[in-house]
């Protein structure tokens, strides 16, 4: 086996990838992954999923979309330079690792190429920051990165709990990127 074999890399989910053996652990991750994530990417065009792979290995997906937040639901601190209209965010939809490869930092690799993807979006059409559906238990895992709660989700999801919308300002993602590249 070659170096190339064992090195993770980040691309965007292709029609021919077989999703069908991804076990994260979470059914409702896993289900998503399996049978929507290709009708939204290459049907409906609503988010994009990216995936990690090692070798023939999907080792961890995320899907992303745009999407707007208002000033209002950040703190003032972060609102007062930001016009009261609709602002562009990258939208974190969902992020989940195979049971496999969990404990091996494929999350925050995904995550990282997110927050590039941010910085690009920033660059060539806007965005302010990345937002993060984040499921309860996955709190801990946004948190010591800087993400913070927001109030944007509204509404139930049945006997299902409810995602928490976490924000990560555009301007700590530039400092993170630098920090690391210094």
């Amino acid at each position: 086996m070659s170096n190339a074999d064992h090195e993770v890399r980040v691309r965007r989910l292709e029609p021919r990838d077989d999703r069908s053996g991804f076990r994260s652990g979470n059914i409702d991750l896993d289900r998503f992954f399996q049978r929507y994530a290709g009708q939204n990417q290459f049907r409906h065009h609503i988010g994009t999923t990216y995936i990690a792979v090692q070798g023939d290995h999907i080792t961890g997906f995320v899907t992303v979309s745009s999407g707007e937040m208002v000033a209002e639901k950040l703190t003032k601190s972060l609102r007062k330079h930001l016009p009261a209209y609709p602002l562009p965010i990258l939208r974190l939809a969902r992020l989940a690792v195979d049971e496999r490869f969990q404990g091996h930092g494929i999350g925050r690799l995904l995550l990282r190429a997110m927050l590039d993807l941010a910085l690009e979006m920033r660059n060539r059409v806007g965005c302010i920051g990345v937002v993060v559906d984040a499921k309860p238990d996955a709190v801990d895992f946004y948190s010591p990165l800087g993400f913070k709660p927001v109030e944007l989700i509204s509404g139930s999801l049945g006997d299902r709990p409810e995602p928490v919308a976490m924000f990560l300002p555009i301007g700590q993602i530039v400092a993170a990127v630098k920090e690391a590249t210094d």
